[in-house]
């Protein structure tokens, strides 16, 4: 792969003095991420499996934005549900928590039915 195609990231998490209340940070962007209260955590700030989650989701926002772009479709608006689920009984894999199932939700503004369902299998592949 050239070096033009790698794209690296770094983000930061450091614990804070409130027991599983971790403090991140991607560039000059701070968050605080909270571990859930089933693990004796605040639960009060978004939790991993969310910001997860809406890494994929943002992921899909604007990708599906620059796919339109691509193909100069007049798409206005673009939005996503995403939810997943976790079922600790029937683990995926023993090795890592991941979730059972993610379903996302996509709703687009400004293109027909066609070159909607059109964006989203091109973001799929992506």
């Amino acid at each position: 792969m050239s070096e033009s195609n790698v794209r690296s990231y770094s983000v930061n998490a450091r614990s804070t003095e409130t027991f599983g209340r971790v403090l991140c940070n991607a560039r000059d962007q701070h968050f605080v991420v909270d571990g859930p209260i089933q693990n004796g955590c605040p639960g009060e700030a978004v939790g991993p499996a969310e910001l997860f989650l809406a890494g994929v989701g943002a992921c899909g926002v604007e990708l599906v934005h620059v796919i339109a772009r691509e193909q100069q479709l007049p798409l206005r608006a673009v939005s996503v549900e995403i939810e997943g689920s976790m079922d600790r009984s029937k683990p995926v894999r023993s090795d890592v928590t991941v979730f059972n199932s993610v379903h996302l939700r996509f709703q687009l503004t400004g293109v027909s039915q066609a070159a909607g369902t059109d964006l989203i299998d091109r973001f799929k592949r992506r």
